[in-house]
């Protein structure tokens, strides 16, 4: 636009030249400087053009921001009342883990058990023996074939293992995670730390007659490893032994708290 503006004004300084052999000097000097001056108002005016284009492009910026931000805080909330209305389970689960390529690692089953306030027992029962169990303060994690227990605090566990958050209320515990509404029935919590050995759990519910009920849930560690968990067979409320732990004699502690 600058450059075809700037020809038509040099065009007609040049006709008036040719039509006008007698005027002076400062005739053809004027309808130059009115040329450079209406030359300046258009720079002007595309610059201030161009600043005001920015700023309507960081305020569209600014309000997405905003319109994502508010809904992954909805998306939280809502996740958060779906999980409240869960006192307690316990079923039957299947697990395959997969590598970052998709490749089937290993298939496996045992029993989940959860009640609240922050209890769980987590039993693999194929292809190997090993139990998880939070009491309520401590994480306990017991591998029958090393023969060795490890014990963390609840709070540092729930760190790396989100899938305890179906356990607690507690909405501080909740501030380390981001959550996206992926379907009407499925939510993807997220890691807020990048260094997270468990980056994200993705929660599947079935609706029931008046509640929802947790079908399914993945996990995506650091290492790009996916774990496919399904659940079968919910029953009764789990008994309260089941969220109990004692160190078998002879077996190695491992106290991490």
């Amino acid at each position: 636009m600058l450059t075809k503006t700037k020809l038509i004004k040099n065009a007609v300084v040049i006709a008036t030249l040719f039509s006008t052999a007698l005027s002076t000097t400062s005739l053809a000097l004027s309808a130059e400087s009115e040329v450079i001056a209406e030359l300046k108002t258009t720079v002007k005016t595309s610059a201030e053009s161009s600043v005001a284009n920015n700023e309507v492009s960081m305020t569209t910026s600014n309000v997405e921001s905003h319109t994502a931000e508010k809904k992954a805080d909805d998306s939280k909330r809502e996740l958060m009342a779906i999980l409240a209305k869960i006192e307690f389970f316990s079923a039957e689960f299947n697990q395959q883990i997969f590598d970052e390529a998709g490749n089937k690692l290993q298939q496996g089953s045992g029993l989940l058990a959860v009640s609240k306030p922050n209890l769980v027992n987590w039993q693999t029962i194929m292809p190997d023996e090993s139990l998880i169990v939070s009491d309520g303060k401590n994480l306990w994690f017991y591998d029958p074939f090393v023969e060795q227990v490890s014990v963390y605090t609840l709070e540092s566990a729930i760190a790396n293992t989100p899938i305890l958050l179906i356990t607690s209320n507690d909405e501080q515990l909740w501030q380390d995670y981001s959550v996206k509404q992926l379907t009407d029935n499925r939510y993807l919590i997220s890691a807020n730390n990048e260094n997270a050995r468990v980056k994200s759990l993705e929660l599947s519910f079935v609706q029931k007659l008046n509640h929802l009920e947790l079908a399914a849930f993945n996990i995506l560690d650091a290492t790009g490893q996916l774990s496919v968990i399904t659940l079968t067979h919910q029953d009764k409320a789990p008994k309260a032994n089941l969220f109990t732990f004692s160190v078998p004699e002879g077996v190695y502690l491992d106290d991490q708290r």
